[in-house]
């Protein structure tokens, strides 16, 4: 299983705000651009946002849909990368003191990546998350913080 973390410092509210945008999911999902929304408003259960996945020259069109839902602290999704099959992905927000701390959580779930899965592919899952919880971290940051708290 792979499971990473990071310190977001900004407050639960600032990352989950990026994390309910389902346009800015391609401003920290690695592999992943053009992202739309798709049936549902976002991040409803049931609500879904399209994208491409693109690895080199070759991409895919990939869907994401929301499994459950609490905010600001619960976030898991599921991933369908088409024939590479889908993904469980969890994410949770944390107050930890004026920051927040994020968990990953994602393991394969169905198609090739589902009957692949082995530690070597927890490995690459493991330096994806380090990425992805960077460029939210970044993309969190860098967003102009909400008018209800203070500078």
């Amino acid at each position: 299983m792979a499971v990473r973390h990071r310190l977001v410092k900004r407050s639960v509210a600032d990352v989950w705000a990026v994390l309910a945008d389902g346009t800015r999911y391609g401003d920290w999902v690695v592999g992943t651009s053009d992202s739309r929304p798709g049936e549902g408003v976002w991040p409803r259960v049931g609500s879904s946002i399209t994208y491409k996945i693109r690895l080199g020259r070759w991409s895919v069109a990939g869907s994401t849909v929301v499994r459950r839902c609490e905010a600001p602290h619960v976030l898991e999704l599921e991933a369908d990368g088409g024939r590479l099959g889908t993904a469980r992905i969890a994410v949770e927000v944390r107050q930890w003191g004026e920051n927040a701390l994020v968990t990953m959580d994602e393991h394969p779930l169905r198609g090739p990546a589902g009957k692949l899965h082995n530690t070597a592919v927890d490995v690459l899952i493991q330096l994806r998350h380090r990425m992805m919880l960077a460029r939210l971290a970044d993309t969190v940051e860098k967003t102009p913080k909400r008018a209800h708290e203070p500078a």
